[in-house]
């Protein structure tokens, strides 16, 4: 991994003028090598890390666990590209254990992940079993902690 990506990780920053006081070198090498990284495909894009207690939003986001019957060409492969099409998906994961395919999704509200579970995903040939969890509260996104050991003040805490 080269020394840029890793101070990317680190800092989570996407500063090209802190980037090249720490790497010791100008700011359009910088930016070379982020071209770079992005033409290998190395580099997909940057993100913020937003704490949703702190969103006016009513996004839900589910996890949904699904069971596929395997292409004869394609294997996996073919069937978890078409599922990550849709808009609603966010992320999409091959997995070893009791389901093959785990499906992260969000939508204006429940009726809306609900519908794009019930009429879209389970409808694709193919896709054998859905298992549809909510996410209720994060606690930790990315490496951050979200929720602060502030806020169960008052209450007494467990002592052996």
């Amino acid at each position: 991994m080269s020394d840029l990506l890793s101070i990317i990780k680190d800092t989570g920053d996407y500063s090209t003028q802190k980037f090249s006081k720490i790497l010791g070198c100008s700011e359009d090498e910088i930016e070379k090598e982020l071209e770079k990284l992005k033409t290998q495909k190395i580099l997909l894009g940057w993100m913020p890390i937003l704490n949703p207690s702190h969103e006016n939003s009513s996004l839900v986001r589910a996890v949904i666990e699904v069971k596929i019957s395997p292409e004869r060409e394609g294997g996996f492969d073919r069937m978890a590209l078409r599922i990550s099409k849709f808009d609603e998906v966010e992320s999409c994961y091959l997995m070893s254990g009791a389901y093959d395919l785990l499906v992260i999704v969000s939508g204006n509200n429940l009726k809306s992940v609900a519908s794009f579970v019930s009429e879209r995903l389970s409808t694709i040939q193919g896709v054998l079993s859905t298992s549809t969890h909510f996410l209720l509260r994060p606690y930790k996104e990315q490496g951050h902690i979200l929720a602060g050991d502030n806020q169960h003040q008052g209450k007494p805490s467990v002592s052996p």
